[in-house]
């Protein structure tokens, strides 16, 4: 168990009232971090070593800064088995929970608004990552999770309050948690201007018998009049929303408009927007009035391994959950 050395902490108004701080980190908190570490399914008993220990403060510190100053405590209970089994719930409970909580996706505008929010989005690999709040799989010694995440969302000129930043080994694993998690079915549409090699989403979208519409970069074009992007936007169909609008924001090195968000919003369909191309380090995307329902981004911190770090920015208005709404 992790002890707090403070008996108490200071008033964050700076007034002269204080409040007890935090003094036991509850075991989850550690199974947590334990579990991010790597090579856990091959050493998954035995006590925690003093590098574990560190690796526990340092991750406790960064994502719960209410727990500063924690201290490891040495006991023979403190093991690998009894952590990896503390949060394990029987399967009745777990069934039950997940369909008590059921996410919905919804839009911020009046046309098919309530058809939006009555879409309900199937269990998937993403409702897992959301509900377990998953963190990078780096050393969070040097590099908080916290760190990543403000920079992906400063980026991106978007808020924590709206957005959930979750962190993937690469761009094509974040397209297929969307591919999974999204509800395709016979009668909605992909429409995509994304790369081919990498474009994933389009292989559950066949899986689920969605259609796919697979359009070319000159349809982003704003000085083309009647442009078909905009006619399929418009395209009837018998459900709201009609699906999700997959487009980079940059082609050829220009950056591709953000009207298309808004666009595609009128018209009742979700959007990813793939800026995993910006250089982000130097550029930055001013998303925070279309504010798509994913962004695709990487982000460079110093030290990291990997240098550069795979986001995926989640509208929480889009995919309300429990966790999110929290």
């Amino acid at each position: 168990m992790l002890h707090n050395s403070d008996e108490e902490q200071a008033s964050p108004t700076g007034g002269d009232q204080s409040k007890k701080a935090h003094t036991v980190i509850p075991a989850h908190l550690i199974a947590e971090a334990i579990s991010t570490l790597h090579g856990l399914d091959l050493r998954w008993s035995g006590p925690i070593t003093p590098t574990e220990m560190q690796y526990v403060q340092q991750y406790v510190f960064a994502k719960y800064p209410e727990y500063n100053n924690g201290l490891v405590e040495q006991t023979e209970n403190l093991d690998l088995y009894t952590l990896c089994n503390i949060n394990e719930e029987p399967e009745d409970k777990k069934r039950s929970s997940s369909s008590s909580s059921s996410p919905s996706f919804g839009t911020n505008y009046n046309t098919s608004s309530d058809y939006m929010n009555k879409i309900q989005l199937e269990p998937s690999k993403l409702l897992d990552v959301l509900a377990k709040k998953t963190s990078f799989h780096g050393n969070f010694i040097s590099i908080p999770e916290v760190q990543a995440r403000n920079r992906a969302l400063q980026s991106c000129g978007l808020t924590e309050e709206d957005y959930l930043v979750i962190f993937t080994p690469s761009v094509k694993e974040a397209m297929m948690m969307v591919g999974e998690s999204y509800p395709f079915f016979r009668g909605n549409y992909y429409m995509t201007i994304l790369g081919e090699d990498y474009d994933v989403i389009k292989e559950f979208v066949s899986y689920k018998d969605s259609k796919v519409i697979i359009a070319p970069e000159t349809w982003l074009d704003l000085r083309i009049k009647g442009s078909q992007l905009s006619q399929y936007f418009r395209k009837k169909c018998k459900h709201s929303p009609k699906g999700v609008f997959a487009y980079p924001a940059c082609t050829n090195g220009a950056r591709s408009s953000m009207h298309w968000i808004s666009e595609a919003h009128r018209n009742a369909w979700h959007v990813l927007l793939d800026a995993s191309g910006l250089d982000l380090g130097n550029e930055r995307l001013a998303l925070a009035l279309h504010r798509p329902d994913y962004v695709m981004c990487t982000v460079e911190i110093a030290h990291a391994q990997p240098a550069k770090i795979t986001c995926l920015l989640v509208r929480k208005r889009s995919f309300e959950t429990g966790e999110t709404s929290a």
